[in-house]
């Protein structure tokens, strides 16, 4: 009897301390909107919300090839609809998903300190460039990367790592099980 009492208590301890804990949890959960406004100006000052519009051109740049491949006479008036589809409140919504990334990972007070660092003459240079430095290097690396796959040596060094490793015969093996 005396076990069975001394088990309800625990049991009703432990019950009252997870509903305590979940509760201070829920209660300290809300987002700090001086955090949350501080994350929307870093996003500004540091070029990222800029740069967030090369997602909305990756969309959009897939979806006109597929069109202006199926359809190949496109007036410009769709195009112009188009263009539309994502707009101020559809980016609106992708810094909405990526708020609580940075509100994860970051402390308000680093936040603001990247503002200022941002904020400078020195940076602001930086922001300005970076996109233009950022396609150069990317179509640097296309480059790059063309150039070494259609080397005369690259194929044959493929071709000796699938011996030397009897790529063929493992995968053979495999399809015959």
């Amino acid at each position: 009897m005396q076990g069975s009492t001394l088990g309800n208590t625990l049991g009703s301890f432990l019950a009252s301390l997870l509903l305590m804990t979940l509760l201070t949890g829920i209660a300290g959960a809300g987002p700090n909107p001086e955090k949350i406004q501080n994350i929307k100006k870093l996003l500004l000052v540091s070029g990222i919300q800029d740069q967030l519009s090369y997602m909305k051109d990756g969309v959009l740049n897939s979806y006109s090839y597929m069109i202006g491949s199926t359809y190949p006479k496109v007036p410009d008036a769709f195009w112009t609809d188009f263009n539309a589809l994502i707009g101020d409140r559809e980016m609106d919504a992708l810094v909405e998903h990526i708020i609580p990334v940075y509100d994860k990972h970051m402390s308000n007070d680093v936040i603001k300190k990247l503002i200022v660092m941002f904020e400078t003459p020195f940076w602001k240079e930086w922001k300005e460039k970076m996109p233009l430095i950022s396609r150069e290097a990317g179509m640097a690396g296309q480059q790059w990367m063309h150039e070494l796959t259609q080397a005369d040596d690259f194929q044959p060094k493929i071709d000796r790592l699938v011996k030397k490793h009897e790529l063929e015969k493992l995968n053979s093996a495999k399809k015959s099980k």
